[in-house]
């Protein structure tokens, strides 16, 4: 491991704005931002450009960005304390244990910027937009709570649609190109490190907000299995 990345570990630890691997925070969550205000979460956040953008936004909100990448995460948490974000900060673990930090209810708001499409299909049930994924998310925000995709990949933007359409959950926004469509909101002008790479090639950024207010029942899975196979089997 680089000289970098080991500094970066060691100072991250004395952040006062990250948490690592956090025990006994289930419900703790607006005692430790010091108000009730709303708690959104930026999954597979990498460098936090999202959480810190939010949060310069929307002071009126609390973020938390949640990756397992410390190196990539110090980037955003640093860059929060510079600028006194107090409503702004990170999370550090696993994706598929988020659901071990918050009780139900305890966040009103997801998004998903520019996570991985997993674009084999025996890796579909990793993508963040799968039911599995989709169910933990519910477990955490109730069947009210709002998911925010925003990704340069039309494969999982086509993937997350049939997905909403199998389980009927409710389409709030779905905007094929939010760069062509005006007026482009100030939530969609932040940009992440990945967005301004763009891996897909595609000169297009697409965005989907919906509801997770159905549920994800076993035959609705295996008939999404079944999609995926059909569509993507070539």
């Amino acid at each position: 491991m680089g000289q970098k990345k080991l500094q970066r570990f060691a100072e991250i630890k004395t952040f006062p704005n990250v948490l690592e691997y956090p025990e006994n925070m289930l419900g703790k969550w607006n005692e430790f931002f010091k108000n009730t205000n709303p708690i959104v979460l930026e999954l597979a956040c990498g460098k936090g450009e999202y959480a810190v953008g939010l949060g310069r936004l929307h002071p009126e909100r609390n973020y938390i960005g949640v990756d397992i990448k410390g190196n990539r995460m110090w980037v955003g948490a640093k860059k929060a304390l510079n600028e006194g974000l107090t409503n702004v900060a990170f999370l550090r673990t696993l994706i598929e244990r988020i659901d071990e930090f918050f009780v139900p209810g305890e966040v009103a708001e997801i998004w998903l910027t520019f996570p991985d499409p997993q674009l084999s299909i025996k890796r579909a049930k990793k993508r963040l937009t799968y039911p599995r994924f989709l169910s933990m998310y519910q477990k955490m925000m109730g069947k009210q709570g709002i998911v925010n995709l925003k990704t340069d990949s039309p494969h999982l933007y086509n993937f997350t649609k049939q997905v909403i359409n199998i389980f009927g959950l409710t389409i709030l926004s779905d905007i094929d190109d939010v760069f062509a469509t005006e007026p482009v909101s100030d939530e969609m002008k932040i940009k992440t490190h990945y967005e301004q790479l763009d891996i897909a090639q595609s000169n297009r950024i697409h965005y989907l907000r919906f509801v997770v207010d159905q549920d994800f029942a076993a035959d609705k899975i295996e008939q999404l299995k079944q999609r995926v196979l059909e569509t993507e089997n070539d």
